[in-house]
């Protein structure tokens, strides 16, 4: 068996990929907000710059972190065995809170455009990001009918899982996208007419540049998790099963 540096990485075992993966997404929130709260002056909810402030650190938050969280619940091992029906409700509830922070940040991105009479949905990032909450919202709103009311045949399910699965890690993408072209947009306005612009570096754009590469990372990450065989759910009659305690402690 290989023992390059990069095969021992991938051998890492879920769980704790999983922890390392949670702290990243942890500094992902907290560059987010120290970003908006030391360079662009803190939150407050009365229509101001600072009210724009809380568009990002929702975003990252819902989109970003919490999507990716709920992604990779079927890939937790003890979701391996046993009933479904509590990981199904793990799941809706992470994506539904995700899709909550979400309309807020839209929310407030869009009060204060309102209030400075600044034109809504003209960039392209905003439409990248309207988009990838309206499929987000088709995307919940189809998992809820077809998985957790009883009403959903079985072929029906199995029909939908593909498309559910595929729809996941695109909204994902999405996302991650909507992010990065979000900090960059940000940065052009922010910095245009400053002390330091863009174009020179200041600490700001390291720290912004920064916080988007490492959103990438953790969308990257999550999808290697997802696209891992040895860490989908396998089917309830399936010997592989019995792998669930070497994945938990790596042996």
């Amino acid at each position: 068996r290989s023992h390059h540096p990069v095969t021992v990485m991938w051998d890492l075992p879920f769980l704790p990929f999983s922890a390392l993966l949670g702290i990243l997404g942890i500094v992902c929130v907290a560059f987010v907000s120290a970003w908006c709260q030391y360079w662009r002056g803190g939150f407050a909810l009365d229509g101001s710059t600072r009210t724009f402030n809380w568009h990002p650190v929702l975003m990252v938050t819902g989109m970003v972190v919490l999507y990716g969280a709920a992604a990779l619940v079927y890939r937790l091992p003890p979701a391996w065995t046993g009933p479904k029906l509590p990981w199904k409700l793990l799941h809706g509830a992470l994506a539904l809170a995700a899709f909550t922070l979400a309309v807020l940040g839209l929310a407030a991105v869009f009060r204060f455009h309102n209030e400075h009479g600044t034109p809504n949905m003209y960039s392209l990032h905003s439409w990248l990001g309207l988009a990838t909450v309206l499929l987000f919202s088709c995307q919940w709103l189809a998992g809820l009918s077809a998985f957790l009311l009883p009403w959903a045949p079985g072929w029906l399910r199995a029909l939908y899982k593909p498309l559910h699965v595929f729809f996941g890690a695109t909204i994902l993408m999405l996302s991650m996208a909507s992010c990065l072209s979000g900090i960059n947009e940000k940065l052009f306005f922010s910095l245009k007419n400053g002390t330091a612009e863009y174009k020179l570096l200041p600490p700001e754009a390291v720290f912004a540049n920064t916080l988007g590469l490492l959103i990438l990372l953790f969308g990257v990450l999550v999808l290697g998790a997802l696209a891992r065989p040895s860490w989908k759910r396998p089917d309830a009659d399936s010997p592989d099963t019995r792998q669930v305690p070497a994945l938990l402690w790596g042996h």
